[in-house]
């Protein structure tokens, strides 16, 4: 059961078209134990995700080639990226475009220009919870595996 508790670095994905907006993210992100991958669009995001393990999202939305409500929704729709949390980054205000981002089934929401304090807090809070539901899966799989065993 040891292996239930394995700790390790968490991988942030960070998706901006903005060079500058992504080299910020990136600084604010330093105080925090993570790895960090850049991603300049959704394409991008989309591809990395496919093929590596992803703990949490910081997606901006209007960026060129697909939007970050169209990345969002690929992803929730995606049984094996469904329950990546997803912080939108946005400088969009609108209650329309809220909306839209809830229904593309992102997690939370962030305004540029960021506030790192209120960044690195979210980012936390969303890290735990990912821990948790991590954590919590592996346990259900251990449970079942022992049930399936019993029944032999």
């Amino acid at each position: 059961m040891k292996d239930l508790d394995q700790e390790k670095t968490p991988v942030i994905l960070v998706v901006d078209d903005n060079q500058q907006n992504l080299e910020l993210l990136q600084a604010c992100l330093e105080d925090i134990d993570c790895t960090i991958v850049p991603a300049q669009d959704g394409p991008e995001a989309l591809d990395i995700t496919a093929s590596q393990t992803v703990d949490l999202v910081l997606l901006d939305i209007m960026m060129p080639k697909m939007s970050g409500f169209e990345v969002c929704k690929r992803l929730k729709n995606d049984p094996k990226t469904t329950d990546i949390p997803i912080i939108m980054v946005t400088a969009l205000s609108e209650f329309g475009d809220i909306e839209r981002g809830i229904d593309a089934g992102t997690d939370d929401f962030l305004s540029k220009p960021v506030n790192k304090l209120e960044l690195l807090t979210r980012v936390k809070t969303m890290l735990k919870l990912k821990h948790v539901t991590d954590k919590l899966e592996r346990t259900l799989a251990y449970l079942s595996e022992i049930e399936q065993q019993a029944q032999k």
